[in-house]
């Protein structure tokens, strides 16, 4: 959270980390933070890393910068060699106009060859297996264009 409200940079938060000597979580914690400053920004994108790592895949980028018919937007997460992108969403995502501008937002992703998959974040939790089915073969389909 604090990175994600810009309290601290992912550098500051990387090199503070370093001067940790001893945590018996460490290895849990080191992920996270690996994770935290390649830009993660939410639990269900730290989550969904971690899911991503045990399906075998590489890993993606996270808040990928897209200049779309709006502006500028961040992508959860993506998969920019192969032109695959996954939106984890939150509950805020189904909140009044919100389901609009996703919808713009991904159709732009559409239009400009990319594939997008959409998680809710509540769906991940309870269907994770499916989802990163999902997400595995749309990745392996991708790569064998």
């Amino acid at each position: 959270m604090p990175t994600q409200q810009r309290l601290i940079s992912a550098a500051r938060l990387e090199l503070a980390w370093r001067g940790v000597r001893r945590s018996h979580k460490r290895r849990f914690l080191d992920a996270i933070v690996t994770d935290v400053t390649n830009g993660a920004q939410s639990l269900g994108e730290l989550d969904f890393t971690r899911m991503a790592r045990r399906a075998g895949l590489p890993a993606p980028s996270h808040q990928s910068v897209r200049t779309g018919a709006g502006g500028r937007v961040y992508l959860d997460i993506s998969w920019d060699e192969v032109g695959l992108v996954v939106e984890i969403d939150g509950g805020h995502h189904a909140l009044a106009l919100n389901p609009i501008d996703d919808a713009l937002r991904d159709n732009d992703r559409v239009v400009a060859g990319e594939r997008v998959l959409r998680i809710p974040v509540i769906g991940f939790r309870i269907a994770q297996d499916r989802f990163m089915q999902q997400v595995r073969h749309t990745y392996d389909a991708l790569c064998r264009r």
